[in-house]
């Protein structure tokens, strides 16, 4: 598998289990099996992701690309340095194992459970806390941004706990639509989650960092109400809401939300890209690194709207991947390739002219990110 990482640096292994103790299937994928195994030599548990190299003939670049992005998460903006430099707040990437058949990528254990599970079992929830969490969250998407990343598929489902502890810090995980930004060229592939994509995306224009900014916008909002900005049961209409970025902070539900928290935010959703606000600028706004967040209870409101609007599928968490109970996840969706420069018409079957809306009539497709 050549190409986005070199594979001279992975580790050869003719049996990986001579060094990891496998101790349970977490999980099964469209071509790998997620495996909780224990280091022999430290005894650390991981996860393993197992990936069959037969299942992944015509998928590798795509492959190449996740493991490129989590390669460089680990090593820095230096990939071959021998300093391993690592965010606290996402889920890395420890090792990389081949053997005759198999890839396997050795991931850090994740293991406190979703975000929205979290606030719905807390008795006290407040500005402040959510104002806590969008820190962490703009501190690690400001790396990955400084590294030339953009995350493309930011949302609470891929925002993990790291353990049981009740002041545990968040992870970002998730990294299957994930884009290395190249210098001379643009991204201009249609991906990401309905109700998350930033506009641009769906008007088809070129994009950039921005997108995941805009992504952390509606996380905020959601954060301090329990339910998202746009919402319809026609992919049209919401489409429609997103491209006007057509939102409100409705009453009652907002009414003890401070006007802080509120200006944040619209900084964030700003419907024009090159005025929003970027992960620096934000870090710098009063309601995270000021005291403008308010210490409100607002627990039952937030945590009402989350069960009512958010009800939780039958998905299993495990270490930074989502696993459906016997059915493949659609939540997330990637149209075209990206294209140069040169090229800002996205290749699709019915070559749509840069600018026009996404045709409504394109299916939802599973990431090939092992869900």
């Amino acid at each position: 598998m050549p190409g986005a990482v070199d594979g001279s640096s992975w580790k050869q292994a003719e049996d990986i289990r001579d060094i990891y103790d496998f101790r349970d299937v977490l999980g099964t994928g469209a071509f790998s099996e997620v495996i909780l195994a224990e280091d022999k030599r430290t005894q650390k548990l991981v996860a393993i992701k197992c990936i069959a190299k037969k299942a992944l003939e015509g998928k590798e670049g795509s492959m190449e690309n996740e493991i490129a992005v989590l390669h460089k998460c680990a090593m820095g903006s230096r990939l071959l340095s021998p300093f391993r430099i690592k965010h606290p707040n996402i889920v890395a990437l420890d090792d990389i194992y081949e053997s005759g058949g198999h890839l396997y990528l050795v991931m850090q254990l994740v293991s406190g459970g979703e975000l929205f599970d979290r606030i719905v079992e807390k008795g006290f929830y407040t500005e402040r806390d959510a104002s806590r969490l969008i820190f962490q969250v703009l501190d690690a998407v400001k790396y990955l941004h400084d590294l030339g990343i953009v995350h493309r598929d930011l949302k609470p489902e891929n925002l993990l706990y790291y353990s049981l502890d009740e002041d545990s810090k968040i992870m970002i995980s998730d990294f299957g639509l994930s884009k290395m930004e190249d210098p001379g060229s643009v991204l201009s592939t249609a991906c990401g989650t309905p109700g998350y994509v930033a506009p641009e995306v769906l008007a088809q224009k070129p994009y950039s960092k921005a997108v995941d900014c805009w992504s952390i916008g509606v996380i905020a909002y959601i954060l301090l109400c329990g339910y998202p900005p746009f919402y319809d049961e026609n992919d049209a209409k919401l489409f429609e809401q997103i491209l006007k970025a057509e939102y409100e902070f409705d009453s009652p539900y907002w009414d003890d939300i401070s006007d802080s928290a509120k200006d944040f935010i619209r900084h964030l959703m700003e419907k024009d890209p090159e005025k929003r606000f970027t992960c620096e600028q934000a870090l710098q706004h009063p309601w995270i690194a000021g005291d403008t967040a308010l210490d409100k209870n607002i627990h039952q409101s937030v945590s009402e709207q989350i069960k009512k609007n958010f009800a939780k599928s039958k998905w299993k968490v495990i270490f930074g991947t989502l696993l459906p109970h016997g059915r493949p996840r659609r939540s997330s969706w990637l149209l075209t390739s990206d294209q140069p420069s040169s090229s800002h018409c996205s290749h699709l079957e019915s070559e749509p002219v840069v600018g026009r809306p996404l045709s409504l009539c394109l299916c939802l497709s599973v990431t090939l990110s092992f869900k």
